[in-house]
């Protein structure tokens, strides 16, 4: 087959898919934001496409999503259509739709198949709005009203699409029948030989860190450190946790940008605001104890989930990140924010350790009781690695899907 990938920041969710594929001699093209000059990678043909000066208009603010999204659709449209007159016919297209792109692709080619990669679908009373109140909209009556614009784009792309398939049952049953009908469930993968236990492993990083199993190392990662994943609800519960565990190493991984929600005010990132907020809680000695390692490669982070005696979690009802899978299968003990995406992962008392988000105490309790039982740790951090190999690996569980997934895609009618 020919077969088309369309993601703004590719190979993003398609970064195992995608080779796979190609490996099957199947022709595999992708277009992107990411790159500026036609590359290849894996053996797919990555090329780019740009976007459009604009002149400044005036949106109205509800839709400035929306035009966001019809921006990118008309780009990546007339970069299709450039693709077609030098003879690209592809049988499917795999597109995330959430940035737009693939908006328009069905009228350039309308005997391709298209099958969608379903992140979230927004509705005014999911859990996430509104979940946190230190950070709540501050105006409540129209977010409904706004997050029914947001969702245009989605409704754009049901007509389009064939099927879909979402990484969590939480993700998937937020879209609305019937597109939920059209959705599998199968998780992106994890590759559990490489993400794996290891009692002799090592994370050393000059200047920042030098650590093993033997020393008391917690471990907290977001993508970026942000109200969304809980980084303010782990820097509030720091000072006690350094006072109770006076030889404990904190990690801390992640960038100084925003993944989701709202940005911190002009000119701050949330990282500061809340080392700014709760600094004169902790001793220069505590202090000399805690590692922002920022954003780090790769195999260093596994070696972070390998050396970690407990690894924090939190997230609002929202996207599971793909570091939670990961410390499970590296064999680490976790202890996890209470919503209801971590709980298709974490069973209280089998494969981690459930708090209310909110509540800093109860994390430290946790934490510490943890870090005092070793047998717990073991049991825990083995269950939940055979959780992740039952359900979860890469190429035993979910690469198989995922071309059962395609195969289903090509099957259905145009």
């Amino acid at each position: 087959m020919k077969i088309l990938f369309i993601h703004q920041n590719f190979p993003g969710q398609y970064k195992h898919l995608a080779p796979l594929l190609a490996a099957q001699r199947h022709q595999c093209v992708a277009l992107t934001l990411r790159v500026k000059e036609p590359t290849n990678w894996q053996g797919v043909r990555v090329l780019p496409y740009a976007l459009p000066e604009r002149d400044g208009q005036k949106v109205h603010p509800w839709l400035i999503d929306l035009d966001t999204k019809v921006t990118r659709g008309e780009a990546c449209y007339r970069a299709a259509r450039k693709m077609r007159d030098a003879g690209f016919e592809p049988d499917l297209i795999l597109a995330h739709p959430g940035w737009g792109e693939s908006m328009f692709l069905r009228d350039v080619w309308p005997k391709a198949r298209m099958g969608l990669y379903c992140e979230l679908y927004h509705h005014a009373g999911f859990p996430h709005l509104n979940f946190d109140p230190e950070f709540a909209g501050k105006s409540p009556e129209i977010e409904p009203l706004r997050i029914r614009m947001k969702n245009l784009n989605n409704h754009l792309h049901f007509d389009l699409a064939h099927a879909g398939i979402s990484p969590t049952a939480f993700q998937a049953d937020s879209f609305p029948a019937p597109f939920r009908d059209r959705i599998t469930l199968s998780h992106d993968g994890i590759d559990t030989v490489q993400a794996c236990p290891d009692p002799d492993a090592r994370l050393t990083i000059e200047g920042q860190c030098d650590v093993t199993r033997k020393d008391e190392v917690i471990t907290f990662v977001n993508r970026n450190l942000e109200p969304y994943r809980g980084y303010h609800i782990f820097m509030r519960a720091l000072p006690r946790l350094l006072r109770k565990r006076p030889n404990a190493t904190i990690l801390i991984v992640g960038g100084d940008e925003v993944s989701y929600g709202a940005r911190a005010p002009k000119g701050q990132t949330w990282k500061q605001i809340f080392i700014d907020e709760v600094r004169d809680q902790i001793s220069d000695a505590d202090w000399n104890r805690v590692r922002f390692l920022g954003r780090i490669p790769y195999d260093q982070f596994l070696r972070l989930l390998q050396v970690s005696r407990v690894h924090v979690y939190l997230t609002y009802p929202f996207v599971l990140s793909w570091s939670l899978l990961e410390a499970m299968s590296c064999g680490a003990a976790i202890v996890a924010g209470d919503t209801a995406p971590v709980r298709e992962v974490i069973r209280d008392g089998e494969t981690g350790r459930l708090v209310d988000f909110f509540d800093g105490d109860a994390l430290v309790g946790q934490v510490c009781d943890l870090l005092e039982d070793g047998a717990a740790r073991r049991r825990l951090g083995e269950t939940a690695r055979n959780t992740i190999r039952a359900q979860y690996d890469l190429h035993t569980i979910c690469l198989p899907r995922q071309l059962d997934w395609v195969t289903d895609v090509m099957d259905q009618p145009l």
